[in-house]
């Protein structure tokens, strides 16, 4: 690609008319793409219209078909479920069906459709396209449109965005809607496990995916289940010895609850459905245990959408318009999706194609074939899973002569445990001796250090905070007490959980190697902070339940704001001198501006601000909602903003302030947050034990090149190991930043959602890619260029 930047100024939607609708099962976020889909429109100068209750809507016409405007998307963000309606739709399926559709269409030059909904709606859409310069000459020939409305109406354009909270959908690593669904999961786990905890008791919980295990896979990752059964991975003849097994030895750990997960469409290795009530027949039969059923249901659907959905949703919603700004008669419906951290179109019909050989594999019996197709990110879960779930037997276990110590470093992120637990489970099944250090390298310098088993980290994938204790210490000047400890206690590799301190902590130590031995190990680091201010990676362990505590201490304010109406909050966040917290909290939350250190800001921007929202009060969205990142400014203090805001607004609105303060770095870990930590501390460790062997010579370890000492970060759309000193030339250390940094890329996205004129970089966007399938091996990309 060449590197002319291309912006979205040259595309217009004038003259051009653009549908939304959203169809199949609902699914939380579905209401975010909406506003999305509607508010760029409008932005670009495009009609929009709403379609009520999907197909039908489309079928029935008259009222079913209406047109958007700004004011009608707005409350939207945080609702569950979709306001416009969803319905199944027989009468679609019927050629007779889609005439009176395309005539409903037509009558009002709606030739761009924007479908939210799951494979079955995104096929019948495709169909609908393929038929339609055919259904266009029926309707002339029987009278119902005229010759010059078919001219001028003679191209459907069609792009996809999948709302599914099963993320059954291949090509899309995660559906809208999936998270939020995992958070509902969660949400009932933690509760069911400290009335488990009480009596002692088993629960067999059913989740929702009829012929995908996505929800089930990875609730059972994020709350450390003992067991979980999938369509994807049926057990192996003799699982019920197998599971009864090990729950009874998890009892005899003083282990005091058993959690199972079953998806709903769990089979055996015959296909034969397997459920929880025969699950909960078997334990009590073989074991005697008090167990018992839970059955989700459709509280996985309900609820408000996760900041994870609302953000997928409003970035998919404004590239689905862009991409029907950009088609022309000869392009293929798409789908846009997430691959990674990056926006991806994709051509519909080869994502479905793939989805529907999934389930011919599972038919066939080729389950290995069917987890492969799902995509790398089901892949990677299932393996994780399997590493950590499955304990073997000491004799079994490879005895290393190697050491590796764990700790956290700087501020408290949820997380944190969960990486912890991860990386000592998977040390101890690579057979290394797995030490925990306390309280930082303040603790590392007093010989906090105590050997952890595999039951020492149980129920840790849940907890708040750092269980091991963090502190913000470096270790520069307590490096000859920390060599003297690693000497001590024969430490070979460590690895560091935590934000920048535990970035500087490298570089320090790497520093550090020449005057000490001990330090000539492999290091890595895993970036943990709810700021996401490290170099080297997208996201940070901790953001995203900061994020989702944000969103929500929002969500009550603009509803108490829209209770008095004419109000504007002021709202602190934290994040140092990162406005990651601040830019993606305002575009989960619909906020109207966030001020940040990375955006200088002046007089004259509060001042249009002020306008902004004097204009907006003479309209029915009588509340405003202003982010401020804590260190955007060293002048404009929250205090003079809201003073400001107080003075400027008289007689047009009134103001009101609020710091979030330490309720961001609090609360148990988000699903996202659990999983991400649980799989990149794996991964670590994985590494830490090939270059623990690529450095061992005569007897003992010796690593000191740049390469021994990493961060293993998410870089757009894959895990990377990084050195540490090759990234501090992309950190500037005066304001603990990186140089560069991804999400700034969406904070026009907040502003054109909230009105306001600005220029949005699209170089990355237009693309079409093609769903590539991973071949026999091919465990690392499932989608390339």
């Amino acid at each position: 690609m060449s590197n002319s930047r291309k912006f979205f100024e040259s595309l217009t939607g004038a003259g051009k008319s653009i549908a939304v609708l959203t169809s199949g099962g609902d699914a939380q976020g579905m209401n975010a793409a909406v506003r999305a889909v509607v508010r760029m429109g409008i932005y670009v100068g495009a009609k929009v219209y709403f379609i009520h209750e999907g197909y039908q809507g489309m079928v029935d016409g008259g009222d079913n078909i209406q047109e958007a405007n700004w004011e009608s998307v707005s409350s939207m963000l945080q609702v569950g479920g979709t306001v416009i309606g969803s319905a199944r739709c027989a009468e679609f399926r019927a050629r007779e069906g889609r005439l009176r559709a395309a005539c409903h269409l037509v009558q009002r030059g709606i030739t761009n459709l924007c479908v939210i909904g799951g494979d079955g709606s995104l096929t019948g859409a495709n169909l609908f396209r393929e038929e339609w310069s055919g259904l266009l000459q029926e309707l002339v020939q029987s009278g119902r449109i005229d010759e010059r409305s078919a001219e001028c109406n003679s191209v459907l354009h069609i792009v996809g965005m999948v709302g599914s909270i099963d993320n059954d959908f291949c090509g899309t690593d995660m559906t809208i809607g999936t998270d939020s669904a995992l958070h509902r999961i969660i949400e009932v786990v933690d509760a069911i496990m400290t009335t488990a905890q009480s009596h002692q008791r088993t629960f067999v919980l059913e989740v929702m995916g009829r012929h995908c295990g996505y929800l089930a896979l990875v609730s059972a990752l994020a709350c450390g289940a003992d067991w979980v059964f999938i369509p994807e991975m049926p057990p192996t003849d003799g699982w019920e010895e197998q599971m009864c097994q090990k729950l009874s030895e998890n009892r005899a750990d003083k282990k005091r609850l058993n959690i199972i997960i079953v998806a709903e469409g769990a089979i055996n290795s015959s296909n034969k459905p397997i459920s929880a009530g025969y699950i909960k027949d078997l334990v009590v039969r073989c074991l005697g245990l008090d167990t018992r059923v839970t059955i989700l249901g459709h509280v996985q659907r309900g609820g408000t959408p996760s900041a994870f959905d609302r953000i997928l949703a409003s970035r998919m919603g404004v590239e689905a318009v862009l991409a029907l700004l950009e088609a022309c008669p000869g392009t293929p419906a798409c789908v846009v999706s997430l691959c990674g951290n990056q926006a991806v179109r994709l051509p519909l019909m080869e994502c479905v194609q793939m989805t529907q050989e999934v389930q011919k594999a599972m038919d066939e019996k080729r389950f290995d074939d069917a987890v492969r197709l799902r995509g790398r990110s089901f892949e990677n879960n299932l393996n994780t899973y399997k590493l950590l779930s499955h304990r073997k037997a000491d004799a079994e276990l490879p005895h290393g002569p190697f050491t590796v110590a764990v700790l956290n470093v700087g501020a408290p992120a949820a997380g944190m445990n969960a990486a912890v637990r991860s990386a000592v489970r998977v040390g101890i099944t690579e057979g290394h001796r797995m030490m925990a250090v306390h309280d930082g390298f303040e603790g590392f310098a007093k010989g906090q250090i105590k050997e952890m088993g595999w039951g020492d980290v149980g129920g840790w994938t849940g907890q708040g905070g750092s269980l091991l204790g963090t502190k913000r210490t470096l270790p520069a000047k307590h490096i000859d007490k920390i060599a003297e400890q690693m000497r001590i206690h024969g430490i070979n590799a460590l690895l560091v959980i935590g934000g920048f301190e535990a970035f500087e902590a490298l570089l320090q130590l790497v520093d550090a190697r020449w005057r000490h031995r001990e330090l000539c190990v492999p290091l890595c680091m895993l970036p943990a902070t709810i700021s996401n201010n490290v170099p080297g990676t997208d996201l940070s362990i901790g953001a995203d339940t900061s994020l989702n505590a944000i969103v929500q201490t929002c969500d009550r304010i603009k509803q108490s704001a829209s209770g008095t109406k004419r109000r504007v909050f002021i709202i602190e966040t934290m994040g140092g001198y990162c406005g990651y917290l601040a830019s993606v909290g305002g575009l989960a939350a619909g906020a109207d501006a966030a001020y940040i250190y990375e955006e200088p800001f002046d007089i004259r921007d509060l001042q249009s601000n002020v306008e902004h929202l004097r204009e907006k009060m003479k309209t029915t969205i009588q509340r405003g909602l202003i982010l401020r990142n804590e260190n955007s400014s060293e002048n404009y203090t929250t205090d003079f903003i809201y003073q400001l805001y107080s003075e400027e607004g008289k007689g047009v609105f009134d103001c009101r302030k609020n710091v979030l303060g330490h309720m961001q770095q609090g609360g148990a870990p988000s699903p996202f947050d659990r999983n991400f930590g649980t799989k990149i501390a794996a991964k670590a460790v994985q590494w830490l034990s090939k270059r623990l062997k690529d450095f061992y010579r005569e007897g003992r370890v010796f690593a000191n090149t740049d390469d021994s000492a990493c961060l293993l970060g998410m870089r757009r759309r894959a895990l990377v190991f990084q050195p540490v000193t090759q990234l501090k030339e992309e950190t500037d250390f005066v304001h603990r930043i990186p140089k560069e940094q991804w999400w700034l890329k969406l904070r026009p996205l907040m502003k054109i959602l909230a009105k306001y004129k600005t220029s949005y970089d699209i170089t990355d966007s237009g693309q079409l890619e093609h769903v590539t399938r991973p071949r026999a091996r091919d465990t690392e990309i499932a989608i390339t260029i």
